[in-house]
C-alpha cells in the first residue's frame, strides 16, 4: 500500500464553527496535534459546507472517520433566525388576562428621544395567543383549577391555524408547574407530533412574568427551525461515517447535547461567539493575564468581551433581534428579552465582507450588511459588485493580492483596485487615501464596539492586552488598539480559526434554576441544601450516562439576592460551606453590589430570590506545541500604505510565525498565515513566546 494512502488511527475530537463568511474546522487528536482548515460557508444549507469540510480535512491527514470521539459545533442560525424573522409560526397559551404581555413588554427605550420609534412587532401575532381559564397565585398554591374541556376547541384552532411551535406559559409557574405540565401533556396527544410544544417551567422557572414568557415564545419560534438543523447536520455526519456524540455551544460557553438543544434552543442565540471568548480564557490562565479584552473580527462582525480574572463576564439579561448588540448593560428594550446564562458580548456589524457604499447626504460608510462568502468581495471574482473592507484591505498591502488561505483560495486584487478607484475619483483622493478612509471607517465601529465593554462601564482599556482572533483579527488589530492606547496585543497560535478551537476548549454544561424567595434572616439552610442537591441531581440527569463520569464533575452553586425592596437581583457565586452561614452569604452580597455599584448597605435586610446551579463534565485537553523554529529571512516583500506620515512603503512577508524566531520583528512587516494576516505597523513590533503565540508591543 502507498504510504501516503495509509489511514492513521488515531483518535480526535472535532470543532465546527460556522460564521456569515467562512467556516472553521479543528480536528485535535489525542496526541496533542492540531489540524485546521477553512471553507467557505454555504447560506444555503450551513451544515453542507460545514460537514464537506470536514470530509476533506479527514481525507486530507488520512484520518479514520470511525475515530471521530465527538463532534462540537457552533452556529449563528438561532440568532440569524430572530433576526431575520424566519422562525416558526409560533401560538402561545397563558393565563387568562395575560394575553398581551408580549406587547406590554417593559418601560425601556433604545432610542429615549426618538418619539417615532416603533418597538419591534411580537413573535406571536395577536390572533396566536390564546387564553386558558386558570390561576395560580404568588405563592403556588391553585386559586383557579385548569379546565380541561378547553384544550379541546384550542387544539382545533391551532390546526385550522397550521401553527407549527407552542409557548405554555402560565402565571406563577415558575412555583407550581402543574398546569403548563397538564396542558403540555394534553396537547401532545392532540395535535401532530411535527408541532413543537415546550412550557416556560421547562425553560425558565423563575421570576418576572414578561422576561419568562418572551424567553420561552422565543425557544419555540426556534424549535422546529434548530431542530430540522440540527437533524440534518447529525444525518451529514452519519453519512460521512461518523456516529460520535454531537454537541452544540451554548451562550454561557458550555456545550450541551444535540437532543438536549432541540428542546432548548433558546441556550443557542450566541452559540458562536461564546467559543472565542472562552479559548481567550484558557489563553489567559496559560499566560496569567489577569485582564484581557478579547476582539473576534470575522467577514461579517466583529465581537468584543472582558475577561477578568481569568472569567469572562456573563450577563442573564439579553435581548435578540435588535440587530447590534451592543453589551447586555447598555441597550434595552429593542429586541426580545431572553433571561438566560450568557457571556456577555458586544456585537457590531463591521467585518472583512462589510460592503461600503453612500448614504442619502453622499456620506461613506462601511457596514452592517456584509457581502457574505458568496458574491463575497470584489476580489473573489464570483460575481460580487459591491466594494468591502477586504477590498480596501488588499488595495492598502495588507492582504495578499493573489490568493488566500495559503494559495487554496485564489483572488484577483486588480478588481478590488479597479473598483476603488471608480469612487476614490468621486471624493477627490487618491486610491490608497480612499482605502484608507474606508477602513478608518470600520476601525471606528469596532473601537466603538470595545468601548461597550471597556470605558462605557467604567473600565481603562490601557490596563488590559487585547486578544484578537477570527480571520480579521490580527489584520485590524494594532489601528483599534492605537485608537484605544491598547500597548499590548496578543495572537494566539491557530488565531483565525480560535473559536473553532474554543469549541474543544469548552466543557459540557447544564444549567439549573429555581425560584426560592425569602429573606436571609429567615431560611432554613437544611431546606437551601435540598433545593441545591435537587438542581445537581436534575443537571446531572442531563450528561450521558458513564460511569467514567461520576468524578469529574465541577458543581458551581450561585444565589441570586437583592435588598429587600430593590426590584433587580445579583447573582453571588457560594460554595458548598457557605450555606450554613449565613453572615457569610450576606457578606458575599455586601461585596458584589460594592464592587458592581460602588455602594452596599450591609444594615439592609437581604432577600434571596432564585437557587442555580451550572454542572460541568471536565476534561483535560492536551495541545501538542511544536518547537520555534530558526529566525529566516523573509519570503518576500510588498508595499504597504499606511497614513501620514508614513505612507506607502515597502514591508517585509513572512510565512507563518514559524519564521519570526526568537528576536523582536520591527513593522512594517506582514506574517501571512494559513487562517490570518498579522499586519506589523512602524510604530509596533513582534515577538514570539513558548506557546507560539505572537505579542505584539507598542514601540517606545
Amino acid at each position: 500500500m502507498n504510504r501516503k494512502s495509509k489511514i492513521h488511527e488515531k483518535y480526535y475530537r472535532v470543532g465546527i464553527d460556522i460564521g456569515g463568511t467562512f467556516t472553521d474546522i479543528v480536528l485535535l487528536s489525542d496526541d496533542g496535534k492540531i489540524f485546521t482548515k477553512k471553507v467557505s460557508s454555504t447560506p444555503e444549507e450551513y451544515s453542507y459546507g460545514a460537514v464537506k469540510g470536514l470530509e476533506m480535512l479527514i481525507k486530507e491527514n488520512n484520518l479514520s472517520f470511525k475515530n471521530a470521539k465527538e463532534v462540537v459545533h457552533a452556529t449563528t442560525v438561532a440568532t440569524n433566525t430572530v433576526l431575520e424573522g424566519k422562525g416558526a409560526k409560533t401560538a402561545l397559551i397563558t393565563t387568562k388576562g395575560f394575553r398581551d404581555i408580549l406587547e406590554f413588554r417593559r418601560v425601556r427605550f433604545p432610542e429615549l428621544y426618538n418619539l417615532q420609534y416603533n418597538k419591534p412587532l411580537p413573535l406571536v401575532q395577536r390572533r396566536n395567543r390564546f387564553e386558558v381559564n386558570e390561576r395560580i397565585d404568588a405563592k403556588g398554591l391553585i386559586n383557579k383549577s385548569l379546565n380541561t374541556n378547553e384544550l379541546s376547541s384550542l387544539a382545533r384552532k391551532i390546526n385550522k391555524l397550521k401553527i407549527e411551535a407552542v409557548a405554555i406559559c402560565f402565571l406563577h409557574s415558575y412555583l407550581n408547574p402543574v398546569h403548563e405540565n397538564k396542558v403540555k401533556k394534553i396537547l401532545s396527544e392532540m395535535l401532530s407530533p411535527e408541532i413543537f410544544l415546550c412550557t416556560s417551567n421547562e425553560i425558565l422557572p423563575e421570576i418576572r412574568e414578561y422576561e419568562r414568557t418572551s424567553t420561552t415564545v422565543v425557544n419555540a419560534y426556534l424549535g422546529p427551525v434548530i431542530r430540522n438543523y440540527l437533524g440534518k447536520f447529525s444525518k451529514r455526519l452519519c453519512d460521512i461515517g461518523i456516529s460520535a456524540p454531537s454537541y452544540v455551544m451554548q451562550s454561557s460557553g458550555g456545550q450541551m447535547l444535540f437532543k438536549s438543544a432541540m428542546k432548548c434552543p433558546a441556550y443557542l442565540l450566541e452559540s458562536g461567539p461564546a467559543a472565542g471568548v472562552i479559548a481567550a480564557g484558557e489563553l489567559a490562565k496559560q499566560k496569567d493575564i489577569k485582564e484581557i479584552i478579547t476582539l473576534d473580527i470575522g467577514g461579517t462582525t466583529a465581537k468584543t468581551a472582558l475577561i477578568e480574572n481569568f472569567e469572562p463576564k456573563r450577563t442573564s439579561e439579553y435581548e435578540v433581534g435588535s440587530g447590534i448588540n451592543l453589551s447586555s448593560k447598555l441597550t434595552r428594550g429593542a429586541g426580545y428579552a431572553v433571561k438566560l446564562p450568557f457571556i456577555d458580548i458586544s456585537e457590531i456589524g463591521a467585518g472583512g465582507g462589510s460592503i461600503v457604499w453612500f448614504d442619502d447626504g453622499n456620506l461613506l460608510k462601511v457596514g452592517p450588511k456584509s457581502a457574505g462568502s458568496s458574491p463575497g468581495p470584489i476580489a473573489y471574482n464570483k460575481g460580487g459588485k459591491e466594494i468591502t473592507l477586504t477590498d480596501a484591505n488588499i488595495v492598502l498591502g495588507f492582504l495578499n493580492s493573489n490568493f488566500l488561505l495559503g494559495g487554496s483560495m485564489k483572488i484577483d486584487g486588480k478588481l478590488s483596485e479597479l473598483a476603488i478607484n471608480k469612487i476614490s475619483k468621486k471624493i477627490s483622493l487618491n486610491i490608497y487615501e480612499t482605502a484608507n478612509g474606508i477602513l478608518k471607517i470600520a476601525i471606528g465601529n469596532m473601537v466603538r464596539a470595545v468601548k461597550s465593554v471597556t470605558t462605557y462601564q467604567g473600565k481603562d482599556p490601557r490596563n488590559f492586552t487585547m486578544v484578537v482572533y477570527g480571520g480579521n483579527g490580527s489584520l485590524l488589530a494594532t489601528a483599534i488598539a492605537d485608537d484605544l492606547k491598547i500597548t499590548e496585543i496578543l495572537v494566539p497560535n491557530n488565531s483565525g480559526v480560535l473559536s473553532a478551537l474554543g469549541l474543544l476548549y469548552a466543557n459540557p454544561t447544564y444549567e439549573k434554576v429555581r425560584s426560592f424567595q425569602v429573606l436571609l434572616d429567615n431560611l432554613s439552610t437544611s431546606k437551601l441544601i435540598n433545593v441545591f442537591d435537587k438542581l445537581i441531581l436534575s443537571a446531572k440527569s442531563e450528561f450521558p450516562k458513564d460511569k467514567k463520569n461520576i468524578n469529574k464533575f465541577k458543581e458551581n452553586l450561585f444565589l441570586d439576592l437583592r435588598y429587600l425592596g430593590q426590584a433587580y437581583e445579583i447573582s453571588v457565586k457560594v460554595n458548598i460551606n457557605h450555606l450554613s452561614n449565613i453572615e457569610k452569604i450576606k457578606n458575599l452580597f455586601h461585596l458584589e453590589h460594592e464592587k458592581l455599584y460602588s455602594n452596599s448597605s450591609p444594615s439592609e435586610s437581604v432577600e434571596l430570590v432564585n437557587v442555580r446551579v451550572s454542572v460541568s463534565l471536565i476534561r483535560k485537553n492536551m495541545f501538542n506545541i511544536e518547537e520555534k523554529s530558526k529566525y529566516l529571512e523573509p519570503a518576500s516583500e510588498r508595499y504597504i500604505y499606511f497614513p501620514k506620515p508614513h505612507g506607502r512603503k515597502k514591508g517585509k512577508v513572512f510565512n507563518g510565525r514559524d519564521e519570526l524566531g526568537n528576536r523582536k520583528l520591527f513593522g512594517p512587516s506582514i506574517i501571512e498565515e494559513y487562517d490570518t494576516t498579522i499586519i506589523i505597523p512602524n510604530n509596533w513590533y513582534a515577538l514570539i513566546d513558548d506557546y507560539k503565540n505572537i505579542i505584539l508591543r507598542k514601540a517606545q
